[in-house]
């Protein structure tokens, strides 16, 4: 059996239309669904439902084989797995936006709330800016106007979120969608398996993408 980290929120439901356009079919799963471990049809997939952030860790420790997650959570928690595919799906980018687009080149120390506090810590050193950063776990919009911070990182998919917080997009720092990922034991030990999958899953990712 081949056990499979799902990220869950809202790129569970797109994972899962992919898998089952690679007929892997969990049936009764949604975004809103409060089961966290299903087995497909054939039996031989077990899908894991877990936060975006825990599946490099499921994956790195081969609690999974592999894994469906962002772009961006990868680089940030710097998991030693195996990227093999980008699937194309849950496209979206990750930015600096704040309430005024010269916020960063106006002030000498800035203030940064993010989800994203590695990320972050590399974009602004990278431009010998010093920063304080602020880590929060959701919300993160609301920072700059509560006065917590100067700027936020965070991750965007239309902008209309950062709109209605009287934010805009200052920069983009990288471009994020779905990502197969492996496990390196598993690669070699369940070649096969995973090398079919990875076909499949490669295949209908193909439509996506294109």
């Amino acid at each position: 059996m081949i056990t499979i980290a799902i990220a869950k929120g809202r790129m569970q439901d797109e994972a899962l239309a992919l898998l089952a356009r690679a007929d892997i079919r969990f049936n009764g799963h949604s975004a809103i669904s409060r089961c966290l471990i299903s087995t497909d049809q054939t039996g031989e997939y077990r899908a894991i439902f877990v936060k975006p952030a825990d599946v490099p860790v499921y994956v790195e420790h081969g609690i999974a084989d592999c894994g469906i997650v962002g772009h961006d959570v990868l680089l940030e928690s710097e998991a030693d797995v195996l990227w093999p595919l980008d699937l194309g799906i849950a496209r979206c980018r990750l930015v600096v936006a704040g309430m005024s687009p010269g916020q960063i080149k106006s002030k000498g120390m800035l203030r940064v709330a993010t989800k994203y506090p590695q990320l972050t810590s590399e974009y602004f050193g990278s431009r010998g800016t010093p920063v304080e950063i602020i880590r929060l776990s959701g919300s993160v919009e609301l920072a700059p106007s509560l006065g917590l911070c100067d700027v936020i990182v965070d991750l965007v998919e239309t902008g209309r979120t950062l709109q209605e917080n009287g934010l805009s997009v200052i920069d983009v720092i990288t471009e994020s969608t779905g990502r197969f990922v492996v496990n390196r034991a598993s690669y070699q030990l369940k070649a096969h398996n995973i090398a079919r999958l990875l076909n499949a899953l490669e295949q209908v990712a193909s439509g996506v993408s294109a």
